[in-house]
């Protein structure tokens, strides 16, 4: 049953619909269409409209090429993180669930989730079943946000260094991202939300971006909790970097740096070949470098002043409470089905690592055997590439954010383990999301393990808990002490969850002696 609904926001009325208790609202604008002469530019104010704006279905979403993660058959089958609409640059589209029993301000102001997708600043959108926000409202009395923003060359490309007029296109994506913040600022207590009380969260690259948000000093005042999921950005791309990728991309367009302005002309498709290709030059590149490869926003010294939490935390988030954690079994997802894993042995395996680990390799394998003499080579393998890409510096910048003495920082890790594919994933990257969300019963990477449903019901109520108060702690879990660099403290999220001073302690020291 749904029920139309009208809301005013400052560009116009916009007609969701009440679904199970729930006031739904899609597609609705928060920016300018960033076409023709707006292309690779910050994001420009919309036009109001007149009437009543039907925002029912989701917007377009950015564009992107197609399982640019290479992932096989049997995975995409199971993995919705994006939706199906149309692709398309005319993409700057938010979604808002609201608890809120007429869309509007009735009730008092509720706590804000800003949801930031995954997909390293490529692919991606902010319509994954998985993210839907309506559960998030069914559990507690909030307002979701997801939304859709540039993603690479037509976000991320550093141009301004090579040619005239593009100053701010390689910051374009995470501008539009700013620009949605506005927009919540503006507009969120229309639907009943509390702009004083926003929360960003996001996984993978959506916790990257998370990251870089809190080093922004245009998004300062525009949220005030974070967290990073699985999502950690220390360092991203320096000027010289972003300037690599466009020369990179120019080139495979043939086009020389004083033709760069053909950019602003060719079919978007194009673009998304010359990416593609870019992409295809570093795909094997080391997992350390992956942030400063490629489309990610370029450290600018004036939009994106540096780090984000490189050499410290971000001075202008100081006071901005942290949550942050990382999957068990991160890259079985990515790297678990290739040969070089799933036929691992002892004796092959430091050819395999040598790419990732370098000189250390010998050290870092030798770490994890002895702190996990039971575990086989494959899994191994995927302990230490998952810590060294994102739970190791998932830890960094924990504790540098700590070091401010500023703000409380809370800790987990999720080890559930889905039953999916023979066991083969184990607790992989992404699998947490539909947990948080409260989405597990429609979400085929979770299985059908009852016991998932009661985790998500723990997990959904400590993020929320987290939005609202600045504290995960509710009755559901253990006492959840905030991190420290002596005890450690880091709740396990699984069927029974649990606190544990430095899980996993010796394998977290091999990464604090890094070089």
């Amino acid at each position: 049953m749904t029920a139309d609904i009208v809301v005013e926001t400052t560009s116009g009325k916009v007609r969701g619909a009440m679904e199970r208790g729930v006031s739904v609202f899609k597609g609705i604008p928060y920016a300018a269409p960033p076409l023709g002469p707006l292309r690779f530019r910050p994001p420009h104010k919309g036009t109001p409209w007149t009437g009543v704006r039907e925002a029912t279905a989701y917007g377009n979403m950015a564009m992107q090429s197609e399982n640019v993660f290479r992932l096989p058959s049997d995975l995409l089958k199971i993995l919705t993180l994006a939706g199906r609409q149309k692709l398309d640059e005319d993409c700057l589209y938010l979604n808002v669930w609201s608890s809120a029993s007429s869309g509007g301000a009735n009730g008092g102001k509720r706590p804000v989730l800003f949801w930031c997708h995954g997909g390293a600043f490529i692919t991606g959108s902010g319509s994954s079943p998985w993210s839907d926000g309506a559960n998030l409202c069914r559990a507690d009395d909030v307002v979701v946000v997801s939304f859709n923003h540039r993603l690479g060359a037509l976000g991320y490309l550093h141009l301004e260094d090579i040619a005239q007029d593009f100053d701010g296109a390689g910051t374009a994506g995470v501008m539009d991202i700013v620009a949605a913040l506005e927009w919540v600022r503006d507009n969120i207590a229309s639907f009943g939300g509390d702009p004083g009380n926003v929360t960003i969260f996001g996984e993978s690259g959506g916790g990257a971006k998370v990251s870089v948000l809190m080093a922004l000093p245009g998004a300062r005042g525009l949220f005030h909790k974070a967290i990073i999921q699985s999502g950690p950005a220390v360092q991203m791309a320096e000027r010289a970097d972003g300037t690599n990728t466009a020369h990179q991309v120019l080139a495979h367009l043939g086009l020389k740096p004083e033709q760069a302005g053909e950019l602003r002309k060719l079919p978007a498709a194009r673009l998304l070949e010359a990416q593609g290709a870019v992409l295809a030059g570093i795909a094997h590149s080391s997992t350390a470098d992956r942030r400063r490869l490629g489309f990610n926003p370029v450290i600018d010294g004036k939009i994106f002043p540096g780090g984000p939490f490189a050499p410290a935390a971000p001075a202008v988030s100081a006071d901005v409470p942290l949550m942050i954690g990382s999957n068990k079994d991160e890259m079985t997802l990515f790297i678990g089905h290739q040969p070089w894993v799933a036929d691992a042995t002892f004796e092959n395996l430091p050819e395999g690592l040598k790419s990732y680990l370098g000189a250390r390799t010998t050290e870092v394998i030798a770490a994890y055997r002895k702190a996990q003499p039971l575990k086989p080579a494959d899994e191994i393998a995927i302990s230490i590439v998952s810590d060294l890409g994102i739970r190791s510096l998932s830890l960094q910048i924990a504790e540098r954010k700590l070091a401010q003495k500023a703000a409380p920082v809370f800790v987990y890790l999720f080890a559930w383990e889905t039953p999916v594919l023979g066991g083969r994933l184990r607790s992989c990257h992404t699998l947490e999301i539909p947990f948080v969300f409260g989405n597990v019963e429609t979400a085929a990477l979770t299985g059908d393990d009852p016991a998932r449903l009661a985790l998500a019901e723990t997990m959904s109520r400590a993020w929320l808990a987290f939005a609202r108060h600045g504290r995960p702690d509710h009755a559901g879990l253990p006492a959840w002490p905030g991190y420290s660099t002596t005890d450690r403290a880091t709740m396990i999220f699984d069927t029974t969850c649990r606190v544990e001073n430095d899980p996993y302690g010796a394998e977290r020291r091999v990464w604090e002696t890094a070089p």
